[in-house]
């Protein structure tokens, strides 16, 4: 007996042996199902397109200082006054020699008049009344000075009150009432409340991104804002390897100087990274063609990170089961 059992398991070791490997069991999901927009973030701050130091353009005493450091004045409030009665003097001065001037020029014309009367009547003599021209030229040449004159010495009656260029923020206050304030004397620093905008240090990578993307946002210290692209430098940072990139905000703007980061959505569907395989020296998915397994090498994909794969939009990507996969290898599609 144990002799015939012998025989019988020699004649169906060839048969078990002709038997093909199953086929690997795989399960796939279409790459509209997998496919994320994943998020992308770059370091920005709230800048104040005018960050400006108001400075004396005349030498005058400080008599007011209306704002301090903090407050936010309107555009056009006075900020600072200084001593003005020197300047209201000269501006006198130069009022009175204009009228002096107009008074010489108003007779030097009344003379010039009467002079050619009496030459068309031969009592003139031609040199006397090119005289008389030249006396009315220079008066009236002499009013043009004096008017002048008047209007800068108005001009500086005008600089002893220096006001908001635009509604600003007191940064820092250097004016003390009753200093001297030579001309150049810096004296308050500003710093535009309305005209704010981000600027943005972006890897030239995420650049197209960015400028595809549906919303952007700006999440500092003072909270969260939406904001659009203005413009995008082109140059890019030796030192940080960055694009500078300028943004808006569409709404009521951070306060200057606030630190954060812009967060925006990549517009390009991208495939997980746990989805990505290696094969050799190649980083690539699995995909299906009919019970084949191909592998698509993707040459930006790097190990952990999301890869842009809009080549795969219409492919059934392998989810389960790839790991051990084969380019071209026939597959089963696990229940």
């Amino acid at each position: 007996m144990r002799r015939l059992f012998s025989v019988l398991a020699l004649i169906a070791l060839p048969v078990l042996a002709q038997q093909p490997a199953p086929l690997p069991a795989v399960s796939a999901k279409s790459f509209r199902e997998l496919a994320l927009h994943p998020e992308r973030k770059a370091p920005a701050q709230a800048q104040s397109l005018n960050e400006s130091r108001l400075s004396a353009e005349i030498s005058a005493t400080v008599r007011e200082v209306a704002f301090d450091v903090g407050q936010v004045a309107p555009k056009g409030a006075v900020l600072i006054r200084l001593d003005s009665r020197d300047y209201e003097l000269g501006m006198a001065r130069a009022q009175a020699a204009l009228e002096s001037s107009r008074a010489r020029a108003k007779l030097a014309e009344q003379q010039l008049a009467r002079s050619r009367e009496l030459a068309k009547q031969n009592f003139y003599s031609a040199e006397a009344l090119t005289q008389k021209e030249t006396e009315s030229a220079v008066q009236q040449a002499q009013v043009k000075l004096d008017e002048a004159q008047l209007a800068q010495a108005r001009r500086n009656l005008e600089k002893c009150t220096l006001r908001a260029p635009f509604q600003a923020i007191v940064r820092s206050r250097q004016a003390q009432v009753g200093e001297l304030a030579p001309p150049g004397a810096p004296l308050m620093t500003l710093s535009d409340a309305t005209r704010v905008e981000v600027a943005a240090q972006v890897p030239p990578r995420d650049v197209a991104s960015l400028k595809g993307a549906a919303g952007v946002r700006f999440v500092g210290s003072g909270g969260e804002f939406t904001v659009k692209l203005l413009r995008v430098s082109p140059a890019i940072s030796r030192e940080a390897r960055t694009v500078d990139v300028r943004l808006a905000f569409v709404e009521q703007p951070a306060a200057p100087g606030a630190d954060g980061r812009i967060v925006w959505r990549d517009p390009q569907p991208h495939l997980p990274a746990e989805l990505v395989s290696k094969r050799g020296a190649a980083f690539g998915v699995f995909v299906l063609e009919g019970d084949k397994a191909r592998f698509v090498p993707l040459s930006e994909a790097q190990e952990g990170r999301p890869v842009a794969a809009a080549m795969l939009a219409d492919k059934r990507i392998v989810v389960d089961g790839r790991h051990g996969l084969a380019d071209g290898q026939t597959v089963q599609i696990a229940k």
